[in-house]
């Protein structure tokens, strides 16, 4: 059985490896290329798009994919709709795997957007030290007329691209999660921070920073995830889906011998 995985992501990482340990099993991971470092997984690894939905779609032939899953960043919106599209016009089944969001807790002053220009309008009103953790593809919606009172701790695995408007009073910091309580705590304090912005990515291992505005009391800005496509199943844990992949496969393994 070959299982395609739309990867790039820890839980992507872990159901390669989940995976890869079934001899039965080949996995291929597809990461975007867009992390200049990225971590890679078990099994064979391709970098770089597809080419749209037609391209997607005639890579799942040309490979003969069983099984595809989206474990992409609950934020890649483009290729989760390409991945069901082209899912279906190959006839391949599909499996979407996405974290948990958060929720709020206790003590929380979450403001919810469900977009990054409306958690640029949100901002004046909220804070002026901005600790903005939305990833670099999202630095230009932040460099508006609105946000020149404003001053950004912007944090980002890689710099933003040259040439890409960023905000005018901006400091970049370049780091990849998981990160600590402490760490978080102590960044907040060392840069006078007074409003956190963050996407509701969900996991643990940026989750800290939740934690460390919690205990300062500072507003957070926290950006809705887009839905999955109609139709595709939804699973919450690498484990999940490599149970449901094993499912697929004893699916084969009986039509197999009933056509025998």
């Amino acid at each position: 059985m070959h299982v395609l995985i739309l990867g790039g992501t820890t839980e992507g990482r872990r159901l390669a490896e989940l995976l890869y340990a079934d001899p039965a099993v080949r996995v291929t991971s597809s990461l975007a290329g867009r992390v200049a470092s990225p971590r890679l997984p078990a099994g064979e690894v391709r970098i770089g798009g597809f080419g749209g939905v037609q391209g997607l779609t005639e890579w799942l032939r040309a490979h003969r994919v069983d099984v595809l899953i989206d474990a992409t960043h609950p934020f890649a919106e483009t290729i989760s709709f390409h991945a069901a599209e082209a899912a279906a016009s190959a006839h391949v089944p599909l499996l979407a795997l996405r974290r948990p969001g958060w929720v709020p807790s206790a003590g929380d002053n979450w403001h919810i957007a469900d977009s990054l220009g409306e958690a640029a309008r949100l901002l004046p009103r909220l804070g002026r030290r901005v600790f903005l953790t939305t990833g670099r593809l999202g630095l230009s919606t932040f460099a508006g007329p609105g946000s020149d009172d404003l001053w950004f701790l912007a944090r980002s695995v890689d710099p933003p691209e040259p040439g890409r408007p960023t905000p005018a009073r901006m400091e970049l910091l370049l780091d990849r999660g998981p990160f600590t309580l402490e760490g978080e705590r102590a960044l907040l304090r060392g840069h006078r921070i007074d409003v956190l912005v963050t996407k509701d990515s969900g996991g643990e291992a940026t989750a800290p920073k939740l934690v460390a505005a919690r205990e300062a009391g500072l507003p957070v800005v926290v950006v809705r995830r887009p839905p999955v496509p109609a139709g595709v199943r939804v699973v919450t844990s690498p484990e999940e889906a490599a149970e449901a992949v094993e499912t697929e496969e004893a699916a084969d393994v009986a039509e197999a011998v009933r056509r025998r």
